[in-house]
């Protein structure tokens, strides 16, 4: 196996990790080691692309299980973040549903034997995701973690600041997570034989 097929890997091993992480309070500091295996995690996505790309070890595996991680790691978060009332619960379904529909049109399209390569929407998509999955997260912490808390006191700009960006992050991503699927399917609609 690649080493981009094992960050691939790793990446999927750290879903359970963030969740255990995230969901049991007992954990002291539970809420910072979460957002910091999800910064790892999101990070081995950058990594693992690049390095595929850079030494041409793109696999069939690679193919399949890297997507198929982020969007586990995405969800996974999402629903955690509904769980605390950050976000309401229509975000994560926007966000997911949009993930079911292109995946299931680049399936469709791989059995005509076109690859729809993601655009530049696709990867704002994903940027702005990650920042606002982050941002909520830090938000997550700084209402459950003393550290946070008395910091956020001592520097109330910085308060405000997380009180406000998270949420408009947020937006932004639903912004061009719709905007990324409409790119999809405005490509890939041609693949669509609904005589089928």
């Amino acid at each position: 196996m690649n080493l981009p097929n094992k960050l691939t890997l790793f990446r999927m091993i750290l879903v359970p990790v963030f969740l255990v992480l995230v969901s049991v309070q007992a954990i002291p500091m539970n809420y910072t080691l979460a957002t910091v295996v999800f910064i790892i995690a999101a990070y081995t996505d950058h990594l693992d692309g690049k390095i595929a790309r850079r030494d041409n070890l793109i696999t069939n595996f690679g193919k399949f299980m890297d997507p198929l991680a982020d969007k586990l790691l995405v969800t996974s978060a999402l629903i955690a973040l509904v769980q605390y009332n950050l976000i309401g619960a229509w975000v994560a379904v926007v966000i997911i549903s949009r993930e079911f529909a292109v995946s299931g049109l680049r399936t469709i399209a791989a059995n005509e034997g076109v690859v729809i390569a993601a655009s530049i929407w696709g990867k704002i998509k994903t940027t702005t995701q990650i920042i606002a999955i982050i941002s909520m997260l830090i938000q997550l912490i700084s209402t459950h973690e003393e550290y946070l808390i008395t910091l956020f006191q001592q520097w109330p700009f910085l308060g405000s600041f997380f009180s406000i960006f998270p949420p408009v992050a947020m937006y932004v991503a639903v912004f061009f997570t719709l905007m990324s699927g409409v790119d999809y399917f405005k490509n890939g609609w041609a693949y669509i034989d609904t005589n089928k």
